[in-house]
């Protein structure tokens, strides 16, 4: 694996808590609006600059790519944001509770993903793609980073950790009360031989980003006649995380109905295939077990054995996908299905309890997914169900960004 030290654009330790914004797929035009409301500096008027138009408009329109430019070279030129002293790393911390993972952010090359040295495990929307490609090429920068996980490997926790000793450049606590904390490590040359030794990384979160910067890298190839090889756009921002600090939460769902069955129908065509018990924990005790919330109860339903060793059949979506929402819920497609929702994790199981109580269905709490069954599904070659991982804490954006030229 490659990595390269960052030199771009990076806010100061005073601007930063009003520079750094979560990540643009995580909140919608109206969330996002809310969030920078009276803060001009907020990266959203770069990720997101459709909220500085009025509701409705369009966030695809060339005005409103042409405002993300205008809003990236404002703080710069309002000294929100400056240019890095000099090639350096830095080391990322977060913290939330008593859960704490530290990556490294460095740039990755977009050859590597291309080669599946950075793996994959989620399918990519062309919309969503292009929307990324676009809005970098016309930032001529990439402004938020990959989130990307590797095996642990003891060398690189030892560089860590001696990296470490130094006081940070920035430690801020955002309004979710996640602190995150930033080391400036100069140089690159032991961390680079260091991830030489690292032979795949997984891309943990950012799947769209990842692969629209690959494209903007081919395309500005395509581009130049002079292509080298040594181009900036050939490389992308990641912050890289050793895969047993991750914390992946689930990914729950609920059934708007019973598929025109009544409650005793629906547990009684359940309860023919596999085990289901009354007074169950809102939270499975263990993958192989699924807690449903139906007629006002948790039920704890033992889920039927997958139908091959393939790791993707293997996984609890898949199986309760396979064996019980589509065949008896009719949920065919889950990807298309409108008579089904994703719920993560973070929102906690009453969320689910609320939702059935208020509109009806059924809901399943499911056991996260694990980095050991993500990364066995990437190897691969595969492809996890649709919503299967939910990652937390999220990386802010804006504490770095990468010019293109």
């Amino acid at each position: 694996m490659r990595v390269r030290a960052l030199q771009g654009l990076r806010p100061t330790p005073l601007t930063a808590p009003v520079v750094v914004s979560v990540p643009y797929d995580v909140v919608d035009t109206e969330e996002a609006r809310a969030l920078a409301e009276g803060n001009p500096s907020s990266l959203l008027h770069v990720t997101r600059a459709e909220i500085d138009f009025p509701p409705g408009a369009d966030p695809h329109s060339d005005a409103v790519y042409r405002r993300a430019a205008e809003n990236l070279s404002r703080l710069e030129r309002e000294g929100a944001l400056v240019h890095e002293s000099g090639p350096c790393l830095y080391l990322y911390r977060l913290t939330m509770g008593s859960h704490q993972q530290t990556g490294l952010a460095a740039l990755c090359h977009i050859d590597d993903y291309g080669a599946d040295i950075i793996r994959k495990h989620e399918k990519t929307r062309r919309d969503k793609e292009d929307d990324r490609t676009r809005t970098a090429h016309e930032l001529n920068a990439h402004v938020e980073p990959v989130f990307l996980a590797y095996r642990d490997d003891p060398a690189i926790d030892r560089l860590v950790q001696w990296a470490q000793a130094a006081a940070p450049l920035f430690d801020l606590v955002a309004p979710d009360g996640v602190r995150h904390t930033l080391w400036r490590v100069a140089g690159a040359e032991t961390f680079v031989r260091a991830f030489a030794n690292v032979p795949v990384a997984y891309v943990a979160d950012g799947h769209h980003r990842s692969a629209s910067a690959a494209r903007v890298g081919r395309e500005r190839r395509d581009a130049n006649p002079r292509h080298t090889g040594e181009e900036p756009y050939n490389w992308f921002p990641a912050v890289i995380f050793p895969a047993s600090q991750l914390r992946i939460l689930a990914y729950n769902r609920r059934v708007i109905d019973l598929n025109g069955r009544s409650v005793a129908e629906f547990l009684g065509e359940l309860r023919g295939i596999t085990a289901v018990d009354e007074g169950a924990s809102p939270e499975p005790r263990a993958t192989g077990e699924v807690s449903m919330f139906l007629d006002n109860r948790w039920h704890c339903v033992q889920l039927p054995a997958p139908a091959s060793d393939d790791p993707v059949a293997r996984l609890d979506v898949s199986v309760l996908q396979d064996r019980i929402l589509g065949p008896i819920l009719g949920i065919d497609d889950p990807r298309t299905s409108q008579r089904v929702e994703f719920i993560g994790g973070i929102r906690g199981t009453g969320e689910l309890e609320k939702r059935v109580r208020e509109q009806g269905g059924v809901a399943f709490s499911m056991a996260p997914v694990t980095m050991g069954q993500l990364m066995s599904v990437a190897d691969a070659g595969r492809i996890l169900p649709p919503k299967s991982t939910w990652f937390e804490p999220k990386l802010r954006s804006g504490f770095f960004i990468h010019p293109l030229d």
